[in-house]
């Protein structure tokens, strides 16, 4: 979903964590972490990348691409849906929060698993269960199976908790500390074209038709492209995936390794986490902001089609706009931020751009112009969807060095929550108001995340440990 989805992360020095731990096999060189010594070859003092780093990354944002697909496909044609179904708008948007809230009870169990079984285990099950789901959709094509789709949309949402957390924990165990960022926005990259896809190609394959058979024969194509797809990368994952490269690619990532203790409660971390003021800042600054993403992500069809009747295509393609947009705005600020390390400063200008974006957006609408309406809310997607990746690498930086995968699932959960929240608001004030005020309700909420972003310290403390020769 989410998500810009959202995790983002990267960093290299994320893994630092004592959590990390309780993986060995994740962190460590083949028994390099309890006796660095006896290493030989894969000493830890080696710092060095491997090959292979870039084909991970890439396979990783495929299936993580084909998940994101599968949470929007509905609310992307929510209209032809609802005829399909014989079912409620209400009910189609719950396809799309099933994602959140799956989320928020799964992040820790899941978490726990990854620092447990590692990196290559939880990319298995992630593409596995979606490729699963993909095929149980086949299973409704007729209008009185509706929960046989919410089954299969919910299977496709426990995998989302496998792949959300990931992009951070890929970064730092596979790329240099010059690299991290970067890694971490292509990895995250792959969600948001994931969504992108969701909202132009279900208008496209699936026509607004009164013919249920026709309309049922048009969906199934739609169902069997994303499971063949689906099932391909979960192959590609079996055969390629690797749980870590042979030498740490970081000197943040070789401290990770020797932190490492098997017996570092993951509790005592999320304690910790808590603790630290500028974290909760920036779990609920990042929650006001994704939140917002979502309940406009699985609205926009609802909010096109009530101003200008019939452009569902033209929906999709604004959906689209707002999606490429913010991946554009997502990579620029990952190779701004390896470059120049001003975290702070630049979540922020990216935080008050979006408000003036969204506000922009708010007013325009309504105007009868879909032109207008394209630059606008590309332009809000720009700064909307960058900041996802900045909040990552910034809750890294703050949280360093616990997990990773601690730090992203807590920014993903508060970003679930809010936008369960904002969508059932958002849609309830639509129905009864009209548009208008509903985009006003979501301008009031970013105004507060920029106004609190102001107050966050930027204590980078992975650039610091980066900087220092490791001295435990």
């Amino acid at each position: 979903s989410v998500s810009t989805q959202p995790s983002s992360s990267a960093h290299p020095c994320v893994t630092a964590h004592p959590s990390s731990s309780a993986h060995p096999s994740t962190l460590a060189q083949a028994g390099g972490l309890a006796h660095p010594s006896s290493s030989g070859p894969e000493d830890l003092s080696v710092i060095k990348v491997s090959k292979r780093r870039w084909v991970v990354v890439l396979l990783f944002s495929g299936y993580s691409m084909c998940n994101a697909f599968q949470w929007i496909q509905y609310g992307s044609i929510n209209n032809i849906f609802m005829k399909f179904y014989g079912v409620s708008a209400f009910a189609i948007d719950w396809l799309s929060m099933c994602y959140m809230l799956t989320y928020i009870p799964l992040l820790l169990p899941v978490a726990w698993l990854l620092e447990k079984f590692g990196l290559r285990t939880i990319a298995l099950t992630g593409s596995a269960l979606n490729c699963l789901g993909a095929w149980v959709k086949l299973g409704s094509l007729k209008p009185h199976l509706f929960p046989v789709t919410v089954l299969g949309q919910v299977v496709c949402s426990v995998a989302q908790v496998f792949i959300l957390g990931m992009p951070s924990r890929i970064a730092s165990v596979w790329f240099g500390a010059n690299e991290v960022s970067t890694a971490c926005s292509v990895a995250v990259f792959g969600n948001q074209l994931g969504i992108a896809i969701g909202f132009l190609v279900p208008p496209v394959l699936v026509p607004n038709i009164e013919d249920r058979d026709k309309l049922a024969y048009h969906i199934s194509i739609m169902f069997y492209i994303i499971a063949g797809v689906a099932t391909l990368l979960f192959i590609l994952v079996i055969i390629v995936f690797k749980e870590k490269p042979k030498h740490p690619p970081s000197r943040a990532q070789s401290l990770s390794y020797a932190l490492a203790s098997p017996d570092a409660s993951y509790l005592s971390s999320i304690v910790r986490v808590f603790k630290n003021l500028n974290f909760v800042l920036l779990i609920i600054t990042y929650g006001l902001n994704a939140g917002a993403f979502y309940a406009l992500s699985t609205l926009l069809n609802r909010m096109v089609i009530l101003h200008y009747p019939g452009e569902e295509v033209n929906a999709g393609r604004i959906g689209l706009t707002i999606v490429i947009a913010g991946m554009l705005g997502a990579v620029i600020s990952g190779i701004w931020l390896d470059r120049s390390k001003t975290y702070k400063e630049t979540t922020l200008v990216v935080y008050i751009m979006t408000v003036v974006g969204m506000v922009v957006y708010t007013l325009t609408l309504n105007l009868g112009y879909l032109w207008v309406v394209f630059i606008t809310a590309g332009t809000m997607g720009f700064f909307m969807t960058g900041y996802l990746p900045l909040g990552f690498e910034f809750a890294v930086e703050l949280t360093y060095p616990e997990s990773e995968g601690i730090s992203s699932g807590l920014l993903n959960v508060s970003a679930q929550v809010f936008g369960i929240i904002f969508t059932i608001s958002q849609g309830q004030i639509i129905d009864n108001y009209g548009t208008m005020p509903g985009n006003i309700f979501l301008c009031v909420f970013l105004t507060l995340g920029a106004a609190l972003t102001a107050f966050i310290k930027a204590d980078l403390r992975r650039q610091k440990a980066n900087k220092e020769t490791p001295e435990n």
